[in-house]
C-alpha cells in the first residue's frame, strides 16, 4: 500500500499560520474568537492557540461574510448560527471561483504572450 502524500497531515495550526492563510491580522482573529462562539481553537497550558481545519473553515466563512459580503459582525454571527451549511457552501463556492479566475488570468497572460 502506497503512502498518500496528498493528504495534509498537520492537525493544528498556529494563529500566525491561520492569519497568513486567510490574509488577516492575528488581532482580528482574536477579535473574531470573542465575537463568534463557533470559533474555539484549542489552547495549550501557555495559552497558545491551536486551530484545527474545522476552525479554519469557520474563519473562512466569517471572512466571506464580513470582508467579502460586507455584513456586520453581529449579522455574521446570526447567519452562522441560523444557516451554517449555506454559509459554508457559499464560502467554498467563492473560494473556487477565485481560484478559477486566477487560472483564467494566467491563461490570458500566456495567450497574450503568444499573440
Amino acid at each position: 500500500m502506497a503512502l498518500n502524500t496528498d493528504k495534509n497531515l498537520k492537525l493544528y495550526y498556529s494563529i500566525k499560520e491561520v492569519a497568513q492563510m486567510i490574509n488577516v491580522s492575528e488581532s482580528l482573529l482574536r477579535f473574531w474568537e470573542k465575537e463568534i462562539p463557533q470559533i474555539k481553537p484549542k489552547t495549550t497550558g501557555n495559552n497558545i492557540r491551536q486551530y484545527t481545519d474545522k476552525d479554519i473553515e469557520i474563519i473562512k466563512s466569517v471572512y466571506n461574510l464580513v470582508k467579502v459580503r460586507g455584513f456586520k459582525i453581529a449579522a455574521a454571527r446570526k447567519m452562522l448560527h441560523a444557516n451554517k451549511q449555506g454559509v459554508d457552501s457559499s464560502a467554498r463556492v467563492l473560494e473556487s471561483l477565485i481560484g478559477v479566475r486566477a487560472e483564467l488570468q494566467e491563461l490570458k497572460k500566456h495567450f497574450d504572450y503568444l499573440t
